[in-house]
């Protein structure tokens, strides 16, 4: 391998994980659509299913990403009535949200999204779930 090998866009790692991740948010897109969901909010909306209510930093932690990119989100988010943010009562530089019932009620409509998007990668199963243990070893890789 030549050294300018190493700047050709097929040789990178990096450029299948973004064009995938590209592509993947496009499929959700028509059915986030119908909730009125961007992805992010979406994802946010998974962890407050699951958490009901946490803090902006654990959140982040969550989903990969910083306050600075997760509080316009979570404004718009609460703007539609989908979570509350409240200062901890024990630390006020702490903020948490809430889920609200209205957001706790988007769960029934977004319960097909998973299988809906699954079925549009055309991947088999065990494909799927390889992939996705692969992703999360390097995650785990690159975070440690």
């Amino acid at each position: 391998m030549k050294k300018d090998d190493l700047l050709k866009l097929e040789n990178q790692l990096c450029f299948p994980l973004y064009a995938c991740s590209r592509e993947i948010i496009k499929l959700y897109k028509p059915f986030l659509d119908k909730l009125d969901l961007t992805y992010t909010q979406y994802l946010t909306m998974m962890v407050l299913w699951e958490k009901n209510q946490l803090s902006v930093k654990e959140l982040g932690n969550e989903l990969y990403l910083d306050s600075g990119t997760l509080t316009p989100v979570l404004k718009k988010m609460e703007s539609k009535g989908l979570l509350l943010r409240r200062r901890s009562s024990e630390d006020e530089r702490i903020m948490i949200i809430i889920i609200t019932e209205k957001g706790s009620k988007l769960k029934d409509k977004a319960i097909e999204i998973p299988h809906q998007v699954f079925c549009e990668t055309h991947l088999e199963k065990d494909e799927a779930i390889a992939l996705k243990i692969s992703l999360k070893n390097l995650l785990n890789k690159m975070n440690n």
